[in-house]
């Protein structure tokens, strides 16, 4: 059903107002119509024209706005379990990288999958995330770095939210690491000149990892720009691996999202704010590299719009949880369980510039998280247990 009455709601956490505010309303009631909200509030107050939609009753949960991933990579093949074995015995990314492992090893593997195998991976990922409450996704590509494959992973992307209840939101990253053999001017001019034009119409998005060892400022710039000229959306991985001035690059171009963020600066700090850039933070990808967080709190303070995202990979982020992420949030990053929910539903909206979800109120797609909880709280206090009752993706109950 598309049509529906979510009663019995102990605590409604709309997002309606500031973000230090979540909009809290005890007693609530929320209406659904066409898949989109078109009433919500206290439960004594429900419109007549809206009480006799067909009924869920929360049994004094709380609900939650469905929560926006807005950064990942999910869509892959293969594992590499060995590799985060090898890292807890000690040895550096870069000696993993010389022995073969690394992006490179998932690129090998992806570009050997079948396109149905790629589907199936990242169809069963998204069904792993709608149970904890993600309703929608963004996929990046980037295991290809060739047109061909780059193509079919975003195809299988599409994929995915045609087989799932999930919207997927689709990024070309062909710029995600130079491949072995060609050189970085070579490489950047085949994403210029062959990528994008071939899978920018399956994309909504660009993004380049503009890092320490990757791509430099000049290069990111290039893809960047040459992605706008096919209408994508610049994104950008930015500061993880050092500082390299990848934030001031973000807020250059007008950038959605800088994301990563580990060695940002308060300097840094002002120019995305100043720009509109909102900062996405992976506090998953951090911990399992047991590398120092990026500085949330600062960022948060300085007025920058925060959002946070999984980083699911195989790689460094295994996670497809995001109140695990919101756990991490609040006991590394510094925030509170309100700016991590907040972050989580209406940040990550904004990251992937999408005005009518991350809230609940008319308008608003009806996406909702019913807890097995008293209050949104327990989301991160219940750090790896299944707090998520019932998922409500536009008006019908998946999870």
């Amino acid at each position: 059903m598309s049509d529906l009455l979510v009663a019995g709601i102990r605590s409604l956490v709309t997002n309606a107002g500031d973000p230090d505010l979540l909009g809290v309303v005890n007693d609530a009631a929320v209406a659904i119509r066409g898949g989109v909200v078109a009433w919500a509030g206290p439960a004594g107050d429900v419109p007549d024209e809206h009480r006799a939609l067909p009924l869920l009753d929360a049994g004094g949960r709380a609900v939650v706005p469905g929560f926006v991933d807005a950064h990942t990579h999910m869509v892959f093949a293969g594992e590499r379990g060995d590799e985060f074995s090898r890292r807890l015995r000690g040895e550096g990314y870069e000696e993993i990288l010389a022995a073969g492992g690394g992006i490179h090893a998932t690129v090998r593997a992806t570009r050997e999958a079948a396109p149905e195998e790629l589907a199936a991976g990242g169809v069963a990922r998204a069904r792993r995330m709608l149970r904890t409450g993600t309703t929608t996704v963004e996929v990046k590509s980037g295991y290809g770095l060739d047109t061909a494959t780059e193509v079919r992973m975003l195809e299988a992307a599409l994929e995915v939210g045609e087989r799932t209840p999930i919207d997927v939101v689709t990024t070309f990253l062909g710029a995600h690491v130079p491949e072995r053999g060609v050189g970085r001017a070579e490489y950047v001019e085949r994403v210029v000149e062959e990528m994008l034009p071939a899978c920018a119409p399956l994309a909504a998005g660009c993004d380049v990892f503009c890092d320490a060892g990757v791509f430099t400022v000049e290069e990111a710039r290039t893809v960047l720009e040459a992605g706008l000229a096919h209408g994508l959306v610049p994104r950008l991985h930015a500061e993880q691996l050092a500082h390299t001035g990848a934030a001031a690059l973000a807020a250059e171009v007008g950038a959605s999202s800088a994301d990563h963020l580990d060695h940002v600066t308060p300097a840094d700090a002002a120019l995305l704010r100043d720009a509109g850039v909102v900062a996405v933070l992976l506090p998953a990808a951090s911990w399992s590299l047991r590398a120092p967080q990026a500085p949330g709190r600062m960022l948060w303070d300085a007025g920058v719009t925060v959002a946070l995202a999984t980083d699911c990979n195989p790689g460094t982020s295994y996670v497809s949880s995001m109140p695990l992420v919101m756990a991490i949030a609040c006991l590394e990053m510094g925030l509170t369980a309100d700016e991590a929910l907040w972050a989580a539903t209406r940040g990550g909206a904004l990251a992937l510039r999408l005005a009518d979800r991350g809230w609940v109120g008319p308008g608003a797609l009806g996406d909702l998280v019913i807890l097995d909880a008293p209050s949104h709280v327990h989301l991160p206090y219940r750090l790896g247990t299944d707090v998520v009752a019932a998922v409500v993706k536009r008006g019908r109950v998946v999870g």
